[in-house]
C-alpha cells in the first residue's frame, strides 16, 4: 500500500515549529481496527522516531519520552482503541501532544484519487485486497477515468483473475475456462480477497444469469444454450428453456467472443464438449432436421450430425451434389469447420467425384487418341486431382470408422471404373490407331521439348531455367500453375506433350534433353548423343554440346544456397536444368508409396520455394517446369485380376508397367509397341506394356505406385511456363468484398447486412477472408463476429453475395456518436483493417432485442 500520504501529512506535523515553545512533537495514533499494523514497519519518517503502544510498554514509554529523550519527534502508534482518561498512563503527554486518526479506505482513496465520499464503504470491503502490494499496484495501474462502484468492483475481480485491463467480460471468461480445467483458484481468490457475491451481482446485471443457484457449471449452460437459440429454427426442449438468458444479446455477444478468440477458443471447445454431454444433445439432434441446425456451431455435435448425414447420402447415392455443396459452404465461417476441416475436405472431394463421374454418365467419351488425350486435360484429369485431395484430407482424420463405406464408394468410382474405363478404351485407341506408331498427329512429344520450348529462348539469347520433377503429373501440374499465379509476381501457363513409351524414369529424363539421337544399349543404358544420359554429370556433356553456358544440377544441391552462391553458379549461364526428385522417390518405395500424395504437397513447397530463390538471386526471367513421366496410384489393394504374367522374352530392361525387349508379342492383355518412333527406323527393340492399368507380376511388395506403361496418367506430360514480369498487373491481387446496404443507420438489436464480391477469383485475383465486427469509437467491440469467406468463382453476382446477421450488445447508444463497422483482413500477414464503416445507431425501443 502506499503511505506516501500519511507519511506527507504526519512529517508537516511533526516538523513544524511549536507555538508554545515546545522543542518537539508528539502524535498519538490509535489505529482501532488494526489496519494500518502491517504497514507500520515501513514508514520512514524524517527527524522523526516509531513507538509501538501495545497496552503493556505505557510505562517505559512514559520513562523514555519524559526522562531519557525529551528532545526527538515521536510518533507513537497503538493498534488499538483509545484507552479512558482513567485507564491512560500517558494522558498527561497526550495533553500536550497531537492525535492523528485516519482509516485505510481513506488513504486508498486519496492515493488512487478517489473524490467520491460516497465510495468509503466499497473501499472499505476490500480493506483485506488492498493489503497486499502487488494486488494494489495491479488495481492502480488500470486507468478507470472516474471512479464508480462498478468500475471499482471489476477493477477488483480484474486483478485477482490478473488481468492486464480492468474487463467483466474477460473475468467472466477467466472463470469459465478455469473451470474447464476443474479448478477454480481464481473464485478462491474473491471469496478470500474481494466479495463473491459481488461477481454473481454483477453476471446477473451484465448477462442476465436469474438462476438460483449460484454455479459456474449452470452459468456455462445459460451461455450456451442462450448461444444456441439464436440460429436454432427447432423448438427448443422444455428443460432447456430455462436457461435462455433475458439479456440474449450480451450473452450471445459474449459467447461468440470467447469462441472466436485466437487463444482463447481452445477452452471454449472444452467447456462446450462439457456442456454437449450434460445436455446429452446428440439425443435431440436425431429428432430435429438439418436445416434446423445448419447455422448452429455452439457444439461440435452439429458438425459431427452434418458429416454423418453428408458421408450417408454421398453412400446412398441420392446425389443432391449441389445442397451438399452448399451445406459445406454454410459451414465453413462455423466455429467447429476448422477443427473438422479434414473431414469436411475429405467429403467435399469425395463428393467431387460421385458429381463427375454422374455428369459424365459414367461414359468415357472419345472416338480417337487425339480426342481422348485432350478430353483427359480439360476434364478427366479431374478425377485424379480429386481422389489425391481426398486421400491427403482422409489420410488426417481422427475418426475413420464413419468414412469406411464412403472409401468403399470412393475405391470403386475411381479405380474400379474411372480408371479401368478410361485406361482400356484408351489402350483400344492405341491398338487401333498407335500400335505402329505411338504418336499422335497434332500433339508436342515429349522428345521435342527443347527445341518446341527452349530453343526459341537460346535463338534469342535469352537466359532460360528447366527444372525437371521426376513424376510430376499433369494434374499436380496444373494446381502448382494456379500457386504460381497466386503467389509469385509474373504469369504461369500450362500445356502438355505426349510422353514417351514406356514412360520410365531414364527414358523420359532423356528425352527432355536437346538431342539428335537416343538409343538404347544392350545394358539398357539411354544414350543421348553417344553419351550415357544416366545422372547430372553426363547431362551436363550433353547441354554442353548445344550452349558453352549450361549448368545440369540436382536440387539436392541447391536446397541450402545463399546468394552468394547462386550467383556464382548460375550468373552468365544461358541454360540450366535443375533436376528436382521426390514424388518418384517416395513413390517407387513399397515403404513410403502410401505417402505419394504429401510428396506431392512437399513438391509444390519445395518447386514454389526454388523458383522464388532463381528469381530473388539471379532475376530468373523464363522458367519451365516438367516432368519426366507422371504415375498411377490406387489406395486399395490389388487383386490378382489385376496382374498379368510377364511375357517370356528376353528382357533389356523392365519394370511393373513395361518390359524393353528386340521381341515381340502378341498376347491377350499385352500391347507390343515398336520403338522406332523414338529411336530410328532401324531400332529392333519394343516396349511390351500391359493393356488398361494392370501389372506385371513382379516379386516383392509395392504395386499401387507405378509408371512404365502408356496410362494416360503416363504419358500426358505437363509444361509450366512461367515468366517473371515485374509489373504490377502480373501480381496477385485479393478479390474486392464491399458493403451493399445504402443505409448507414441501424435502429434494431439484430440487423443485417448485405456484402458482395465484386470479382470472381480467378488467374492473379485471389481469395479473401474477412472478420466482421461492430465497434465503438474508442475500439471497444459491440456486436457478435462473422466471417465471410470470398472465394467464389462463380460469374453469378447471386452466388458472390453474402447476407451476415449482427446482434448489438445490450447498453445505451448515442445516436450523436459514430460506431464502425469493421471489416478486418483475416490474413496476418497483411494490414489488418480492411475498411471501418461509420454508422449511426439510433435503437427504436432500447429494451427490444427482436426474438
Amino acid at each position: 500500500m502506499n503511505l506516501a500520504e500519511i507519511k506527507k501529512i504526519l512529517e508537516e506535523n511533526l516538523n513544524k515549529e511549536s507555538s508554545d515553545g515546545r522543542l518537539r512533537n508528539i502524535i498519538f495514533w490509535y489505529d482501532e481496527e488494526c489496519e494500518f499494523a502491517e504497514d507500520i514497519n515501513d514508514l520512514q519518517l524524517e527527524n522523526t522516531k516509531v513507538l509501538h503502544l501495545d497496552g503493556n510498554n505505557s510505562f517505559y514509554i512514559k520513562h523514555l519520552l519524559e526522562k531519557e529523550d525529551t528532545e526527538s519527534n515521536y510518533l507513537i502508534y497503538s493498534p488499538n482503541s483509545k484507552p479512558m482518561a482513567r485507564e491512560n498512563w500517558l494522558l498527561d503527554i497526550e495533553k500536550y501532544s497531537q492525535e492523528f486518526s485516519t482509516d485505510k479506505a481513506t488513504v486508498i482513496m486519496r492515493d488512487l484519487g478517489v473524490k467520491d465520499e460516497t465510495l468509503r464503504g466499497v473501499f472499505k470491503k476490500y480493506i483485506r485486497f488492498f493489503g497486499n502490494k502487488e494486488r494494489y499496484k495491479k488495481f492502480a495501474s488500470y486507468s478507470m477515468g472516474e471512479f464508480t462502484e462498478e468500475k471499482v468492483n471489476v477493477a477488483i475481480l480484474s486483478t485477482l483473475c490478473k488481468l492486464s485491463v480492468a474487463d467483466f467480460e474477460l473475468v467472466v471468461k477467466t472463470i469459465l475456462m478455469e473451470a474447464a480445467k476443474g479448478e477454480n483458484k481464481y473464485i478462491e481468490e474473491i471469496v478470500k480477497f474481494g466479495d463473491i457475491d459481488t461477481f454473481w451481482n454483477l453476471v446477473e446485471k451484465k448477462y442476465g444469469y436469474h438462476l438460483e443457484e449460484k454455479s459456474l457449471e449452470q452459468l456455462s449452460i445459460m451461455f450456451l444454450i442462450t448461444n444456441l437459440s439464436y440460429n436454432l429454427e427447432a423448438k427448443m426442449p422444455n428443460t432447456w428453456e430455462k436457461f435462455i438468458s433475458p439479456k440474449k444479446a450480451d450473452a450471445i455477444v459474449f459467447t461468440n467472443h470467447f469462441m472466436s478468440h485466437s487463444v482463447d477458443h481452445e477452452m471454449f471447445d472444452v467447456l462446450a464438449n462439457q456442456t454437449e454431454r450434460k445436455l446429452n444433445l446428440k439425443e435431440y439432434l436425431s429428432k430435429w432436421d438439418i436445416e434446423d441446425y445448419i447455422l448452429c456451431d455452439t457444439f461440435k455435435a452439429f458438425d459431427e450430425e452434418i458429416i454423418t448425414w453428408l458421408i450417408t447420402n454421398l453412400v446412398g447415392n441420392i446425389g443432391e451434389f449441389e445442397k451438399y455443396r452448399k451445406v459445406i459452404n454454410r459451414r465453413r465461417t462455423t466455429h467447429w469447420f476448422n477443427k473438422l476441416n479434414n473431414e469436411y475436405e475429405s467429403i467435399y472431394y469425395a463428393m467431387e467425384i460421385l458429381r463427375l463421374e454422374q455428369e459424365l454418365q459414367k461414359t468415357i467419351k472419345g472416338s480417337s487418341a487425339y480426342e481422348i488425350m485432350e478430353n483427359y486435360t480439360k476434364n478427366y484429369y479431374l478425377f485424379d486431382y480429386f481422389y489425391r485431395k481426398f486421400y491427403l484430407s482422409y489420410d488426417k482424420v481422427d475418426n475413420k470408422d464413419v468414412f469406411y463405406k464412403l472409401v468403399e464408394v470412393i475405391e470403386n468410382t475411381y479405380t474400379h471404373w474411372y480408371l479401368e474405363e478410361l485406361s482400356i478404351k484408351w489402350s483400344s485407341m492405341i491398338e487401333d490407331e498407335l500400335i505402329d506408331d505411338i504418336r499422335i498427329n497434332g500433339l508436342v512429344k515429349q522428345q521435342e521439348f527443347y527445341n518446341q520450348y527452349i530453343y526459341p529462348h537460346m535463338r534469342n539469347e535469352e537466359r532460360v531455367f528447366v527444372i525437371i520433377s521426376d513424376a510430376l503429373r499433369y494434374e499436380a501440374a496444373k494446381e502448382f500453375m494456379d500457386i504460381l499465379n497466386k503467389e509469385r509476381r509474373g504469369k504461369a501457363e500450362l500445356s502438355f506433350m505426349q510422353g514417351v513409351v514406356p514412360s520410365y524414369t531414364k527414358l523420359g529424363m532423356a528425352t527432355l534433353l536437346p538431342h539428335k539421337k537416343i538409343e538404347i544399349n544392350d545394358k539398357a543404358e539411354v544414350i543421348v548423343d553417344g553419351i550415357n544420359s544416366m545422372g547430372t554429370e553426363n547431362r551436363q556433356k550433353i547441354l554442353s554440346k548445344y550452349s558453352t553456358d549450361v549448368v545440369a544440377i540436382s536440387y539436392n544441391d541447391m536446397k541450402d544456397m545463399k546468394r552468394p552462391e547462386y550467383k556464382e553458379n548460375f550468373d552468365g549461364k544461358k541454360l540450366v536444368y535443375i533436376y528436382h526428385n521426390v514424388i518418384d522417390a517416395i513413390g517407387d518405395k513399397a515403404a513410403t508409396e502410401r505417402d505419394v500424395f504429401e510428396a506431392v504437397e512437399k513438391t509444390f513447397e519445395d518447386l514454389n520455394t526454388l523458383i522464388k530463390n532463381l528469381v530473388n538471386n539471379v532475376s530468373a526471367t523464363n522458367i519451365y517446369i516438367t516432368a519426366d513421366h507422371g504415375f498411377i496410384y490406387r489406395r486399395s489393394s490389388l487383386q490378382e485380376y489385376d496382374k498379368i504374367s510377364k511375357a517370356d522374352v528376353k528382357a533389356i530392361d523392365e519394370g511393373r508397367r513395361f518390359i524393353l525387349a528386340e521381341e515381340k508379342k502378341d498376347e491377350q492383355g499385352i500391347l507390343t509397341i515398336p520403338m522406332n518412333y523414338l529411336l530410328g527406323e532401324d531400332a529392333k527393340l519394343n516396349a511390351i506394356i500391359p493393356k488398361g492399368v494392370t501389372r506385371f507380376k513382379v516379386q516383392g511388395a509395392g504395386a499401387n505406385y507405378v509408371h512404365g506403361g502408356a496410362a494416360l496418367q503416363e504419358i500426358v506430360i505437363p509444361v509450366v511456363k512461367f515468366k517473371n514480369i515485374r509489373k504490377d498487373e502480373f501480381k496477385s491481387s485479393k478479390v474486392e468484398v464491399k458493403l451493399t446496404n445504402i443505409s448507414r443507420k441501424i435502429t434494431n438489436r439484430i440487423t443485417y447486412l448485405e456484402f458482395f464480391q465484386t470479382e470472381k477469383v480467378e488467374d492473379k485475383k485471389i481469395p479473401m477472408t474477412l472478420k466482421l465486427y461492430f465497434e465503438d469509437d474508442e475500439g471497444n467491440r459491440i456486436s457478435n463476429e462473422n466471417i465471410i469467406i470470398a472465394d467464389s468463382r462463380s460469374s453469378k453476382p447471386e452466388d458472390r453475395t453474402f447476407r451476415e446477421k449482427f446482434t448489438l450488445k445490450d447498453q445505451p447508444y448515442d445516436k450523436g456518436q459514430k460506431y464502425y463497422l469493421v471489416m478486418e483482413d483475416d490474413e496476418e500477414s497483411v494490414e489488418k483493417i480492411y475498411d471501418r464503416v461509420p454508422f449511426m445507431i439510433d435503437l427504436a425501443i432500447v429494451n427490444d432485442f427482436g426474438f
